[in-house]
């Protein structure tokens, strides 16, 4: 298996001197790639196209489930659907509030080019008088959060595609019975990420808001978040907690243990009467969004700036923050704090006459297609807060953004301003048995490349190692008269060396050891 080293990935490349990581400024498409369709139009998404969702590129084409919000309920939903939005609870609007906003269903849009998507009509759902519409029949109405994977290790092409999504409990007495009164997950299965069918609903009377779904080293992993003292779940002495990643694992997706793992969260205060979801203190919102690149994870976590949670929600806004992990679970950050996409930078169309806030959010929206890496996301105005007001309440919507980076380049080494060279070395790794090393640089002629043993010592015919070709995302690594193969299964060391030519100092972004025998590790 070939092997990803990202520069943002301190545990694979720890060792440096004299040189500085300089994280990526990605470039955002002002414009969203998907819209909902037009207010008042009828059509499951005609107020709002939240991306608590995915995008695949899939077999040559991109792929996107993501959920939905419309303006008035529905009045086709058969009775057992129907009473799922008769009683919605009050944080998903319907009819015991002031709202004429209804949350759900999910929706299917694709697309040749990841910037230009359609809504085909899939005829699975009768929504206000047509079938004509991208809805995808589930057993429940009231949903969010369409996290999908294709799983090609399935052997099963029915379970090939296997999805997460979060449904509200409806308010009768025998489902309150089996499910409880608190939103849960529940598990889907498709041959084609088109025809679902609901599998399981592991867990009863928990779970929150679902923001990616990986499988990493054999386990599947749905991200979430926590708040206060759900699921039992408390910040240290045993206080509320704010908004806190955690994540639920299982071996097969069949089997769910009931147990959560702490994935990423901010410093809280100090103070514990400060603290829980209604602090006004920056928290984690969705957990994190994770995307899985063979042996590392890079995810965002979205930088929740809190206020009045009752009384002044829409003054709260949203950035996203960059995460990395080695084992798909706990994430860290390459730069403590840094809003990696900035929401002043991808704006939620704006209502003129108003000042809304967006709320950037992340979810599986991490894909790599080609020389680039596409980041999706959702821009959510926010509008919320105004029960009474329903013309403020139209305006509560979302829609899908995208920004890009080269490929992998998620930030890099470089030399420190006053440097002439400096020196970054991996962790011990163990070669795979038919292997090329390639660095994602630019300025590679400042780049020479070493090869050490796990006790730092210099391989003999490893010590002067050659950037070849030109600056790009695959440079080759030559050794005169010796391959990197003839060193398969040693565990060795990979030493940088880099030199400022004149007024320019090299970039080194990732190096990527590939597994000619499997091909490309991603």
């Amino acid at each position: 298996m070939g092997k990803l080293l990202l520069a943002i990935d301190d545990v694979s490349l720890p060792f440096r001197k004299n040189v500085g990581l300089y994280l990526t400024k990605p470039a955002v498409r002002q414009e969203p790639v998907l819209r909902p369709s037009p207010f008042g139009s009828g059509a499951p998404d005609d107020l709002a196209a939240y991306f608590y969702g995915t995008v695949l590129y899939d077999e040559g084409k991109y792929r996107m489930w993501y959920y939905a919000s419309h303006w008035e309920k529905n009045p086709d939903w058969p009775p057992e659907k129907m009473k799922q939005v008769a009683k919605a609870p009050w944080w998903f609007h319907g009819e015991s509030s002031h709202f004429k906003t209804f949350g759900g269903p999910l929706c299917y849009a694709e697309s040749d080019d990841g910037t230009n998507w359609t809504k085909p009509a899939l005829g699975q759902v009768l929504f206000k008088g047509t079938v004509d519409n991208n809805a995808i029949d589930l057993p429940h109405t009231s949903v969010s959060a369409a996290i999908v994977i294709k799983d090609m290790e399935d052997p099963d092409p029915n379970r090939r595609y296997k999805m997460t999504y979060q449904f509200f409990v409806d308010q009768c007495e025998e489902v309150i019975a089996e499910y409880g009164t608190w939103n849960s997950v529940a598990l889907a299965v498709s041959p084609d990420g088109i025809n679902w069918t609901m599998t399981a609903i592991p867990y009863k009377d928990q779970f929150l808001e679902p923001s990616s779904f990986t499988k990493f080293n054999g386990m599947y992993i749905i991200h979430y978040h926590v708040m206060g003292e759900t699921e039992g779940y408390r910040s240290e002495g045993g206080h509320a907690c704010g908004r806190t990643g955690v994540a639920r694992v299982s071996p097969d997706f069949d089997f769910w243990p009931d147990v959560l793992v702490e994935t990423f969260a901010p410093t809280e205060p100090e103070d514990p009467g400060k603290r829980g979801h209604d602090g006004t203190y920056d928290q984690v919102h969705l957990g994190v969004g994770a995307a899985s690149f063979g042996n590392v994870c890079v995810g965002l976590y979205g930088l929740w700036h809190n206020a009045d949670f009752n009384n002044a929600f829409d003054q709260i806004s949203g950035d996203l923050g960059l995460l990395v992990s080695n084992d798909g679970i706990h994430f860290r950050e390459p730069v403590k704090g840094y809003r990696f996409i900035h929401r002043e930078d991808s704006l939620a169309t704006p209502v003129p006459g108003y000042n809304f806030h967006t709320i950037l959010c992340q979810a599986n929206g991490i894909l790599n297609v080609g020389d680039q890496t596409l980041i999706y996301h959702g821009r959510w105005r926010n509008a919320g807060g105004h029960e009474d007001d329903v013309d403020l309440n139209q305006y509560a919507s979302s829609e899908v953004a995208l920004a890009t980076i080269p490929r992998d380049r998620w930030g890099a080494f470089g030399l420190n301003p006053d440097a002439n060279d400096g020196t970054v070395c991996s962790a011990a790794i163990i070669l795979p048995t038919d292997c090329a090393l390639s660095l994602n640089a630019d300025g590679i002629a400042g780049l020479k490349v070493k090869l050490l043993d796990k006790n730092f010592h210099t391989i003999p015919d490893y010590d002067i190692g050659v950037v070849v070709g030109s600056d790009g995302l695959d440079c080759p690594v030559e050794w005169a008269g010796k391959s990197l193969a003839e060193l398969g299964g040693r565990t060795v060391r990979i030493s940088m060396q880099m030199n400022r030519l004149g007024d320019d100092s090299p970039r080194l972004y990732a190096l990527n050891i590939t597994d000619k025998s499997a091909g490309r590790s991603k």
